[in-house]
């Protein structure tokens, strides 16, 4: 007799497990194909086709993002090498400036240089000229000078000297 209603149950059933019963494989089988047809048609007439959809609008957004980072990177090479030229252009124009203003001030120094060298040309004419005025007329007073000196000299020896041979004198002695 059974103690509690759980051994009573238990007893009742039998013994061992009901799906290793082999009288019952047969009614087992069909509702394992039946269960696995069902299972079939569920995942492939619903669950399937929405995971290849999924998949399918992943691929498309993933090949679209790649085509749009293609056209972006293709932009940036575009734009890479235009500002590249915009550069290598004002570097260009930089140094045709510089050559220029070079040029012009080396001209602006040229016509500065002429002038002044005209200048110091003029002043230094202009100083020769002086020069030239102030040693002829020193020549004249060392010559005064001279005669005076050699008359007072040939007067002081007591000799007499008379005034074209003291200046016939001194010229030759002047012309060296």
């Amino acid at each position: 007799m059974a103690d509690t209603p759980v051994e009573a149950g238990a007893e009742a059933s039998g013994a061992g497990m009901p799906q290793l019963d082999f009288s019952t494989f047969p009614n087992q089988i069909f509702w394992l194909l039946v269960t696995l047809v069902v299972i079939y048609l569920i995942l492939s007439r619903v669950a399937l086709p929405r995971i290849a959809s999924v998949l399918a609008e992943r691929q498309g957004t993933i090949t679209n993002d790649i085509a749009a980072a293609e056209e972006l990177k293709m932009r940036a090479q575009e734009a890479e090498a235009a500002y590249d030229k915009a550069l290598i252009d004002a570097r260009a124009e930089a140094a045709k400036i510089v050559a220029d203003t070079k040029a012009e001030i080396q001209a602006e120094l040229d016509v500065e240089m002429q002038k002044a060298d005209a200048e110091i040309a003029a002043k230094t004419a202009e100083s020769e000229k002086a020069i030239a005025e102030i040693q002829d007329g020193a020549t004249e007073a060392v010559k005064t000078v001279a005669k005076d000196a050699a008359k007072e000299i040939v007067a002081a020896m007591g000799g007499k000297a008379d005034a074209r041979t003291i200046t016939a004198a001194i010229n030759a002695r002047m012309k060296g």
